[in-house]
């Protein structure tokens, strides 16, 4: 049942990494687990709760939700997907996050 689970998971990623490929119009030259070793580089002990592959600003980039245990915000690093650069870092509170939420929800039901 295990590896049923975890196979179910591998395609759902799958599926969502060949997506966000499509939208994005191009292929990284940045793997996505050399990108989260970069951004986790920027929040010393802290581990990712989400991730994905984006345009923002007409570049590729990979975005990672990064939580603390030490605090409830959330510090969201932008890494370059061509170029492994860091090149956004925001801290989220649990308010932002819950209305980058009801945006996210609204932008999928369009």
């Amino acid at each position: 049942m295990n590896a049923r689970l975890m196979l179910s998971a591998a395609t759902l990623v799958a599926m969502s990494l060949g997506s966000a490929y499509a939208a994005a119009g191009e292929k990284p030259a940045i793997e996505r687990a050399a990108a989260e070793k970069i951004a986790l580089a920027r929040v010393p002990g802290g581990t990712i709760k989400e991730g994905e592959l984006e345009t923002e600003h007409g570049r590729l980039v990979w975005s990672f939700d990064i939580a603390q245990k030490s605090s409830r915000d959330v510090i969201e690093v932008q890494v370059d997907a061509n170029t492994g650069e860091v090149v956004a870092t925001e801290t989220e509170t649990p308010e932002d996050q819950a209305k980058e939420d009801a945006e996210d929800e609204d932008t999928d039901r369009k």
